[in-house]
């Protein structure tokens, strides 16, 4: 059975955005010859020029039935007109399923394609995504979110990702697997998360950083600002302090990202039970776990082990 998958760009496009999924798409059809045929689209066809200044040859938007559609993100406001052509084009319906690339989920909003849906976009947008479309559940940690028949994913590279569940989705876990060993990439990345908080809580001059590391390399331990101090050689007070101004958060609630995050890759890639994963991370026992989970993500852990296997 032949897909046909559509990627749709615009006037100051990420490359990535493109040239990620096409790859993916294209190296799953050496796998399994004639599974997919793609083509590159664009409001009024010709040579459209990228954010790099490279320019892909594309053909005007049609009316025909794709398979898949795939929106580019990138300078979206180089073209406005060229976004509404897009935005008007997905209103009609021309696919079995849609999907977009970092920003390319404003246009799928625009078209009206993600009201009271779950989506993503790059994680330095979702704010801003969220107060523009009140309608849609913005889930601003995931590399990709998967609604029904709508597939958003976050900033550039995760378009490779995005692709290799939609190759999942239809050729199986193998043919996906393989198509990703050849791509030199992970098939899933672990957690699914768009950051770390090893990252986030680096800090201006990254002066707890090894802090940091061992408190996630400890987290079934009591880790107390009184413990944290005397691993910093610092008095409690003082710690407390200066932990909040490096990095902008309290040393507590710096703890309970990191056991969040732990814990929700365990429970999103592994078959371990909520009590031992509690207990692994240090919540302790999976109601309090579960609690933390409804703060963070708004969603319980046995919620999002369903989501992340469907």
């Amino acid at each position: 059975m032949k897909r046909t998958v559509a990627i749709i760009i615009h006037p100051g496009f990420q490359l990535l955005d493109a040239a990620g999924p096409t790859a993916a798409f294209e190296i799953a059809g050496r796998f399994c010859p004639g599974s997919y045929e793609l083509a590159m689209l664009a409001p009024g066809g010709g040579a459209i020029e990228s954010s790099s200044g490279i320019s892909l040859a594309t053909e005007p938007l049609r009316d025909e039935h794709f398979d898949t559609v795939i929106i580019s993100g990138g300078e979206i406001v180089r073209s406005l007109a060229a976004a509404e052509q897009i935005a008007a084009w997905l209103k009609r319906g021309r696919a079995r399923r849609i999907a977009s690339v970092c920003s390319g989920a404003y246009l799928l909003a625009e078209a009206g394609l993600l009201d009271g849906r779950r989506a993503t976009t790059h994680w330095a947008s979702t704010d801003d995504f969220a107060r523009r479309y009140p309608r849609i559940s913005v889930d601003a940690d995931r590399i990709f979110v998967h609604d029904g028949d709508v597939w958003t994913s976050a900033g550039i590279s995760a378009g490779i990702d995005l692709a290799l569940a939609l190759i999942e989705d239809d050729l199986g876990q193998d043919v996906a697997r393989r198509t990703a060993q050849q791509l030199v990439v992970h098939q899933r990345r672990s957690g699914q998360s768009q950051f770390s908080s090893l990252v986030e809580l680096d800090g201006r001059t990254g002066r707890f950083a090894d802090l940091i590391e061992w408190m996630r390399d400890h987290l079934a331990e009591p880790l107390t600002v009184e413990v944290l101090a005397d691993r910093a050689a610092m008095s409690p007070r003082h710690f407390a302090r200066a932990f909040t101004g490096e990095t902008g958060t309290t040393p507590a609630k710096a703890v309970e990202r990191l056991r969040l995050e732990t814990a929700r890759t365990a429970v999103e890639t592994s078959s371990a039970s909520l009590d031992r994963i509690a207990a692994a991370t240090g919540f302790g026992d999976p109601g309090r776990m579960r609690r933390a989970f409804m703060r963070g993500f708004g969603q319980p852990p046995q919620a999002l082990r369903r989501s992340a296997r469907r």
